[in-house]
């Protein structure tokens, strides 16, 4: 029999090869979505063959609800879906930092944030996404990504508070301070350096959960509207017909599925490293 002790080495740090393993779908369904459009084999809106007919030589995934080529609308709707999720996490991630940051480097004003945090995360996304879109109806996709980023930046700034609290803490951040140093300089000179490998996991993380946002507003109507060609909408519109052709629905699906799980890898492998408790057998 074998004892067990506790192993709490640090997590080595993930390399580069890792992260861009597990980022290479993502990138390539990016690269995809800038050039899909030129690579459409077909007009977005024009029937190329029966409602909801099976793949063949003039679609190679065949049609969908108005029998229109699905591929060339899978190639077409994946941009402005990417970039509405991109946009929220810039800026979430942006403006969190900002708050997340100053928060920690002054405490009084940090208690304010952090109940002011606690209270918008109390109101949930869906409903304040519906709110947001029933005051604005014009807004479409605009007004979706708005809600999101307001909606996601309370999160992401007790995030960053937290993860900024203990270099806050530190003695040559103090000495920095007490040296007269202006709050810029302790903010982007530092502070920012310390929080890189959260930052770049937190705005991974804020684009996938754009991803999510963005295509459950589409899903429920809410953002883009027929006949445009987006991942989300193409899978309400065929969803009635998936047993007739099932790549109407399974193809954006998959886009949307395979985008959201490479960028939380890759956001998961850029988390910082900690120390874990295991056991060895």
């Amino acid at each position: 029999m074998t004892g067990s002790t506790p192993d709490t080495r640090p997590r080595t740090a993930p390399g580069t090869a890792r992260i861009l393993t597990r980022a290479l779908p993502a990138l390539l369904l990016v690269l995809l979505a800038l050039v899909g459009p030129l690579l459409a084999p077909h007009a977005t809106d024009r029937p190329v063959t029966m409602p909801y007919g099976g793949a063949d030589d003039g679609a190679a995934l065949g049609g969908d609800l108005l029998g229109r080529d699905v591929l060339s609308r899978l190639l077409s709707g994946g941009t402005r879906l990417i970039a509405t999720a991109l946009a929220i996490a810039v800026v979430v991630t942006v403006a969190a930092t900002a708050i997340g940051i100053l928060a920690a480097l002054r405490p009084r004003l940090g208690r304010w944030v952090e109940r002011a945090a606690d209270l918008a995360i109390l109101l949930p996304a869906v409903l304040g996404i519906l709110l947001i879109a029933l005051a604005w109806p014009s807004g479409g996709r605009l007004a979706v990504g708005a809600a999101a980023t307001v909606l996601g930046i309370p999160y992401a700034v007790r995030i960053v508070a937290a993860a900024a609290a203990p270099v806050a803490a530190t003695g040559y951040l103090e000495t920095a301070a007490a040296g007269g140093e202006r709050l810029w300089y302790l903010v982007v000179r530092e502070v920012l350096p310390n929080l890189r490998a959260t930052l770049l996991a937190l705005f991974g993380l804020r684009f996938v959960e754009g991803v999510y946002v963005v295509s459950v507003a589409a899903f429920l109507q809410l953002g883009p509207q027929p006949p445009e060609a987006d991942w989300a909408l193409m899978i309400r519109e065929n969803a009635p017909g998936i047993m007739l052709n099932p790549w109407a629905v399974a193809a954006p699906c998959l886009a949307i599925g395979l985008l959201a799980i490479s960028v939380n890898l890759a956001a998961e492998a850029l988390a910082p490293a900690r120390p874990t408790p295991e056991t060895t057998l």
